[in-house]
C-alpha cells in the first residue's frame, strides 16, 4: 500500500479517520471511495491505490468508526458473519454525513485539483448513489449497490453522471430491483447502468470466489471514462504510445521503454505468446529479445488510430526483412533474408499517464508463407496479399473462396 491513514473531522466534531491515497504527479480530481461490508481493508486500500493510479487523489473513509473504529475484516466464514452484523447495525443517514464530511475534507485537500466523485462497492455501492443525491458530489460510479431500490425516491435530487454496475446473478442486489431503479431513473440522460450477464456479486474484488477478471476489467473501463470524462485528469494517449514506440524501434532503449510504463506492466503478443509480466520480467524481454531481436529496418505503417478514454487502439502495417532470428515473433526460427508485411492490431490500455498493458495481434499464418515456411496451396490463408489490401480495398476480395464464381449468375 503506497497510502497514509488521516484524520476526517465529522459533523458532530468528533474526527474519524480514511485512507488516503494520491498519484504519481501529487495532484489530481479526487474520488471518495465507499467501503464493503469488510471495512477499509488491504482491498479497499488497494482499490484506493488502484485509482490513485489512474490520477485521482483517494479517500477511502472509515464508516463503521461509529460501531468500531478500524475494523478490517476478511473472507474467511467468520469475517462474513461478522460483516453482516455490521451491515446490521450500521446507520445509513449517519453513514452519509460522514460520506459529506469526507466530500469537504477531500475538496479542502490541497492534493486535490477540480471536482471530486464518489466510488462504492456492495454496500459502498448504495452510499455512492446517495452521495450523488445528498453529498454534493460531481459524479458517482457504484458497483453492485445493495438496496438502492429502497432510496429511488431521491433520484430526482440527482443531477450528476452516474454508472451503476449490476451482475445478472447477485442475489443481494436481484434484477428485480435493478428493473426498478432502471425505471426510476430512465429519464437521467447521464446515467448508464450496466448489467453484466452470468455473473455474481462481488465480481470485481479479485478475492471473491465470484471474482470475474474480463468483466471487472469491462467495468473499470466505464467507470474511469465516467470519471474522465466528468472529472478529468486528461491525457493524450496518443503521444504516449507514439513515444513508447519511438524507444522501441527508433532509439531502441529498453530502459527508456519501460519509463513509459506503470510500475507493473504487461505484454503479451497473442499469436507467440511472447512479453512479460511485471517490471523485471518484461524488461528482461525488451533488453534482451525484443529490442535487439527486432530487424533494423522494420519500419511501421499507420492505417486507423482509435482513442478512447484509457485505451488506444492501432492498426498499422508492420513490415521488415526477415535477417535476424526474430525472438518475439519467429522464436527458434533462423533468418530467411525474406520481406514480410503484415497487419497489425496493438491494443493499448493506459493507467494514469502510463502504459499498463499491450495486447498485440497479427496473423502468424501471414507470416509463414512469407518467409515460406507455410505453402498456402489448399490452405484458406494468404502471404503478402493481406497487406496489399489493406492499403488498397479495390483489390480483388474472396479469392480463397472456390465457389465465389459460382454464385455470379444467382
Amino acid at each position: 500500500m503506497s497510502g497514509q491513514w488521516i484524520d476526517i473531522e465529522a459533523n458532530d466534531g468528533v474526527s474519524f479517520s480514511g485512507y488516503l491515497s494520491t498519484p504519481r504527479g501529487g495532484k489530481g480530481p479526487g474520488i471518495v471511495l465507499c467501503q464493503e461490508i469488510f471495512g477499509v481493508n488491504p482491498y479497499i486500500q488497494s482499490v484506493a491505490d488502484y485509482y490513485a493510479e489512474e490520477g485521482y487523489v483517494v479517500l477511502a473513509p472509515d464508516l463503521f468508526w461509529r460501531i468500531n473504529p478500524g475494523i478490517q475484516l476478511g473472507y474467511t466464514e467468520k469475517d462474513f458473519e461478522r460483516a453482516f452484523q455490521l451491515f446490521g447495525q450500521f446507520d445509513t443517514d449517519q453513514g452519509m454525513n460522514d460520506i459529506s464530511a469526507s466530500v469537504k475534507t477531500l475538496r479542502s485537500r490541497p492534493e486535490v485539483v477540480g471536482k471530486v466523485g464518489a466510488l462504492g462497492f456492495c454496500l459502498g455501492g448504495r452510499l455512492a448513489y446517495l452521495a450523488a443525491a445528498r453529498s454534493g458530489v460531481d459524479c458517482a460510479v457504484a458497483y453492485y449497490g445493495v438496496t438502492i431500490d429502497e432510496y429511488l425516491n431521491e433520484a430526482s435530487n440527482i443531477n450528476v453522471p452516474m454508472a451503476l454496475h449490476f451482475a445478472e446473478n447477485d442475489q443481494f442486489a436481484p434484477m428485480a430491483s435493478v428493473n426498478n431503479i432502471q425505471a426510476a431513473l430512465k429519464d437521467h440522460v447521464e446515467t448508464k447502468i450496466f448489467i453484466y450477464p452470468g455473473v455474481d456479486h462481488g465480481f470485481s474484488r479479485n478475492e471473491s470466489v465470484h471474482f470475474h477478471k474480463s468483466t471487472a476489467q469491462l467495468a473499470h473501463q466505464r467507470s474511469i471514462a465516467l470519471f474522465r470524462k466528468t472529472m478529468g485528469p486528461h491525457y493524450d494517449f496518443s503521444q504516449l504510445w507514439d513515444k513508447h514506440c519511438e524507444y522501441e524501434f527508433a532509439t531502441r532503449d529498453a530502459d527508456a521503454t519501460m519509463e513509459t510504463m506503470v510500475s507493473e506492466p504487461y505484454v503479451n503478443h497473442i499469436p507467440t505468446m511472447t512479453g512479460g509480466v511485471g517490471y523485471e520480467h518484461l524488461k528482461r524481454f525488451y533488453k534482451h529479445h525484443f529490442i535487439p531481436q527486432t530487424p533494423q529496418d522494420t519500419s511501421l505503417i499507420p492505417i486507423s488510430r482509435t482513442i478512447g478514454e484509457g485505451i488506444l487502439v492501432d492498426e498499422m502495417l508492420f513490415c521488415f526483412t526477415h535477417d535476424i532470428e526474430i525472438d518475439w515473433m519467429l522464436p527458434g526460427i533462423k533468418p530467411t533474408g525474406k520481406r514480410v508485411e503484415i497487419p497489425l492490431v496493438a491494443i493499448v490500455k493506459f493507467r494514469g499517464d502510463k502504459l499498463h498493458n499491450e495486447h498485440i495481434y497479427w496473423d502468424q499464418a501471414s507470416v509463414l508463407v512469407q518467409i515460406g515456411l507455410l505453402d498456402p496451396t489448399g490452405l484458406p490463408v494468404a502471404g503478402i496479399e493481406t497487406a496489399k489490401k489493406l492499403l488498397d480495398e479495390q483489390l480483388p476480395s474472396n479469392q480463397l473462396m472456390a465457389k465465389w464464381d459460382h454464385s455470379e449468375e444467382k
